[in-house]
């Protein structure tokens, strides 16, 4: 089974990827939170940043793509394979009303033949590897069956499948019929993403896909960053790598992000999804929550190490 780290807007960045990978160094494919290029520009500078090849040494690293236009998705691409890029990924299903409202991410999921026209294009034009990461529709499961006629037309290189509507974000179930469905239909290779908390989730999901190869992994590894290496039969989570993993982030925010607040703002999206893997978290949570300033915010993470312990029965 490969693994793969879900973008993360704001989050997955070179940063936590680098640090992730010196400690956990699990994953197969690190997917970037997504380009969004247009008329003016391909890349806003936290962007170009991100995906500067001297970040993202040793990692196979695939940038997301997030665009209704083939002209600007071949631009982007174009510039990334002169980095040293083998594969970009387009994304088709961010669920974010403001991305869906411009008619991208899952929103271009409601205008088939636009997408058609969008990949036969990008297909033509691009000299890389292009998977695709999707929502199953906008309103309704039954849309994915037009859907995935659209994605068999083209090659490829893999297809990676969040089994929600956009209409539910990250709520209610995934519809694992429709998901099962389309792995036997598919004509391109197809990675599972959603609701992978647990090593018995990949577990189950093994067992009623057999022949399932890739797994994309997104709030359970920033919740638990030693998920994967639990299923691949390693050390579950300790609490001194996962304050090691907060140190390396922390420090690395420090070194890219200029200004007190800003710092702080990233640290405390970091502690939104481990803290809840440790022991009487909750009044730490608000704590780092409430901080102002960086020597608070250090002192209450202080305690948190000195007080707390990993929930073994989260793990």
């Amino acid at each position: 089974m490969k693994f793969y780290l879900a973008p993360m807007e704001g989050i997955t960045v070179f940063v936590y990827r680098n640090a992730y990978a010196s400690l956990f160094g699990e994953m197969d494919k690190y997917f970037t939170p997504f380009i969004m290029p247009n008329q003016k520009r391909i890349f806003r500078t936290r962007e170009l940043r991100d995906v500067l090849p001297e970040h993202n040494e040793g990692l196979y690293v695939v940038p997301q793509i997030l665009t209704r236009k083939a002209e600007e998705f071949q631009k982007t691409a174009e510039k990334l394979k002169e980095m040293g890029y083998q594969e970009v990924n387009l994304n088709l299903g961010c669920p974010s009303k403001t991305v869906v409202s411009k008619g991208k991410g899952s929103g271009f999921l409601k205008d088939l033949d636009e997408l058609d026209e969008f990949l036969d294009q990008i297909f033509e034009r691009v000299d890389l590897k292009i998977s695709v990461k999707t929502r199953i529709g906008m309103f309704n499961p039954e849309e994915f069956e037009e859907i995935l006629e659209v994605y068999n037309r083209y090659p490829l290189h893999e297809l990676i499948i969040h089994p929600r509507v956009q209409e539910q974000f990250y709520n209610g179930h995934v519809h694992m019929d429709v998901f099962e469905d389309a792995f036997q239909k598919s004509v391109n290779p197809v990675c599972y993403n959603g609701d992978i908390l647990l090593p018995d989730d990949v577990r189950n999901l093994s067992e009623r896909i057999p022949n399932l190869e890739a797994v994309m992994i997104g709030r359970g590894i920033l919740r638990n960053p030693a998920l994967v290496c639990q299923i691949r039969g390693g050390e579950k989570l300790t609490k001194e790598k996962l304050f090691a993993l907060h140190d390396m982030v922390y420090e690395g925010y420090q070194q890219y992000i200029s200004g007190e607040k800003n710092v702080l703002f990233k640290m405390k999206d970091f502690w939104s999804n481990p803290i809840q893997m440790l022991t009487n978290h909750k009044k730490y949570a608000k704590k780092i929550r409430k901080a102002e300033r960086l020597s608070d915010y250090e002192k209450i993470i202080r305690l948190l190490y000195e007080e707390q312990d990993v929930d073994r029965n989260l793990c």
